[in-house]
């Protein structure tokens, strides 16, 4: 068994994804964040042989859709994050789950892949297993990651210190791990939703999800503003009345 740990931060309108501002408003970018988070909940309740997990940061109680987010993780071990700053509440949500499932792996994604797959995520899970393999690191195209693997999840103490959300986070997430003497395997390559180009990009894999809904609900805001706002032709000058002079 793997633990399958899904670290999230509740879509709080004005908290979260503000950075698909505009043209979403901050409750429209929130209820996308959400969606997002749904389509990953969804995804890993369909991976087969893993425990899920959700280290959490907020409450779905002040958060777009939190009933329907509650429901989704409703059996589910819920962590609240601890630590001063991202790298340490990813640490930490390690370190957690090391102590209550002592001795299982932990393959850790975030709410911002919401293409991912139930077989994508199994696969991830069969190369965390794999022969001479202590971790896995799944590099996101803007020089990130959007997955990280242990075999022993209290290496993530490694992250410590490795300046989290720039272009260099998965080179010096991977330097740190390999500090420690792991042998790192790679999963593939995936777009994370960080702003609207990105949302609309990941939309174009996953058209059918609720992310992508909620997106398409955005865009057709913006088209019917336009046809609102959109200036009359000017009218042609009449010609002159009674025929030819």
């Amino acid at each position: 068994m793997t633990v399958l740990l899904v670290v999230a931060k509740a879509p709080v309108a004005g908290a979260v994804k503000t950075r698909l501002c505009p043209p979403a408003e901050p409750a429209q970018a929130a209820r996308i964040a959400a969606a997002a988070l749904r389509d990953t909940l969804d995804a890993v309740a369909a991976t087969p042989g893993v425990v899920p997990v959700l280290a959490l940061a907020g409450r779905f109680a002040d958060a777009e859709d939190g009933p329907d987010l509650a429901a989704a993780v409703a059996g589910w071990p819920v962590l609240a994050q601890r630590g001063d700053d991202f790298a340490d509440r990813l640490a930490h949500a390690h370190a957690d789950v090391a102590a209550a499932y002592p001795g299982l792996p932990v393959l850790q994604i975030g709410m911002d892949t919401p293409q991912l797959t139930a077989a994508v995520l199994a696969a991830a899970v069969r190369r965390l297993g794999a022969p001479a393999t202590d971790a896995v690191l799944g590099p996101a195209e803007d020089g990130g990651w959007w997955a990280l693997g242990l075999r022993d999840p209290r290496q993530a103490a490694a992250l410590h210190g490795v300046p989290m959300s720039t272009s260099g986070t998965g080179r010096r997430t991977r330097a740190a791990l390999a500090g420690r003497g792991l042998r790192i395997g790679t999963l593939p390559v995936l777009r994370d939703v960080d702003d609207w180009t990105d949302a609309l990009a990941v939309t174009g894999l996953a058209p059918t999800g609720r992310f992508a809904r909620e997106v398409a609900a955005v865009r057709a805001g913006e088209v019917a503003v336009a046809r609102r706002t959109r200036k009359p032709a000017a009218l042609r000058p009449a010609g002159p009345v009674g025929g030819r002079r």
